[in-house]
């Protein structure tokens, strides 16, 4: 299961990272359809990346929604990037501000999940199933 888990980390890893980073090589090789728009790249990168780092934090951790959360910071943050680098692209000029105030939001909700649950979220993988002690408490 990890080494699935791992092949899907970098599926989406590999390609999001491509899409955000190289948006025009990314369309030239793989997204051959016309017309070429950057901030769809981007954006594209953004949620590939944000579903890769949710896969890599369930390696870590076992708690769905620390792994949730994790990926979705990683996601929104992405995005937020893409919105700043692509302000004169189109949409709205509160997209910037307001994807960012959703990463962050999102980031302190991880980080307050983190600190107030650690036997459930922070807590390796490797090391909760070798304990074999399963949480009495599965309420989110």
């Amino acid at each position: 299961m990890r080494a699935l888990v791992v092949l899907g980390a970098v599926a989406f890893l590999v390609p999001g990272v491509w899409s955000f980073g190289w948006p025009r090589s990314f369309h030239e090789t793989v997204a051959r359809f016309d017309p070429f728009n950057l901030h769809l790249f981007h954006d594209l990168g953004a949620f590939q990346i944000g579903i890769g780092v949710a896969l890599v934090a369930a390696l870590a951790w076992r708690d769905a929604v620390a792994v949730a959360l994790a990926g979705a910071t990683a996601g929104a943050a992405v995005h937020a990037v893409s919105h700043v680098m692509d302000r004169d692209l189109g949409g709205r000029a509160s997209d910037p501000y307001l994807l960012s105030l959703l990463a962050l939001l999102l980031a302190a909700g991880l980080v307050l999940r983190l600190r107030h649950h650690p036997s459930r979220g922070a807590t390796p993988g490797r090391a909760r199933e070798r304990s074999r002690t399963v949480p009495q408490d599965r309420a989110v």
